[in-house]
């Protein structure tokens, strides 16, 4: 595994938080690689900093110290410019909360990555409906969030993270607002695109019985990752 090149990495990652006049070490001394078309699950206590370790992977926040490299690129090093243009590029994200833009279609939220990029309006909303029809939304294509259950919404927000063919999505607690059923079929969503597009997927989830649906599991603790079964 360790021959193949690594889609996202980091050596000797750390984050320090200040509140007030005392530093809070959150993140101490991670190191990590993940490799194309695996599934990673990081488990951990609430508010154990999984969701500051999947920023800091993500280019969405910066370390104290320590090294992040997406498809090879040091993103410590580059401004927010940069960062910006390399996540629209190689990354996908999905939250516990969908962040879909109310007053925009399935179809419109998903082709925005796309539109970001600078493609025709016609191309992104092609390829945004072809995406939208691999989740199972053929049929909801015109309706807005507030139209959508739960699940549905979620699954117009896998989409969108997959429709720019990312080498990597980033879910922090994807299923956090679902009822067992709804997510599990998510799970059973991401698993199949997994398997299909060879994206990589790194979840932060504290269900433990999502998580052992994974191939690698790791958690964390003290600021500290440990392999787990």
């Amino acid at each position: 595994m360790s021959n193949q090149p690594s889609v996202i990495s980091c050596r000797d990652l750390t984050k320090t938080f200040v509140i007030g006049k005392q530093e809070v070490p959150v993140l101490k001394g991670i190191d990590l690689a993940v490799i194309k078309g695996e599934r990673l699950a990081i488990i951990g206590a609430s508010g154990s900093g999984k969701s500051t370790l999947l920023h800091l992977l993500g280019g969405l926040d910066s370390a104290s110290g320590g090294s992040v490299q997406i498809l090879g690129q040091e993103v410590q090093q580059m401004n927010q410019a940069e960062r910006g243009k390399l996540r629209n590029q190689a990354l996908g994200f999905v939250y516990q909360f969908h962040h879909l833009l109310p007053e925009f279609s399935a179809l419109e939220n998903v082709a925005m990555p796309l539109l970001i990029r600078h493609l025709k309006r016609a191309e992104a909303h092609t390829r945004a409906a072809a995406m939208l029809e691999q989740v199972g939304l053929a049929h909801r294509l015109s309706h807005h969030p507030s139209e959508l259950s739960g699940g549905e919404r979620q699954r117009v927000a896998v989409a969108r993270a997959l429709v720019t063919e990312p080498a990597c999505v980033l879910a922090d607690e994807p299923t956090g607002n679902l009822d067992r059923n709804s997510a599990a079929a998510l799970f059973d969503l991401m698993q199949q695109l997994n398997e299909q597009l060879d994206t990589s997927f790194i979840v932060v989830t504290h269900d433990l019985e999502l998580a052992s649906r994974m191939k690698r599991r790791l958690k964390l603790v003290d600021g500290t990752l440990i392999e787990t079964v």
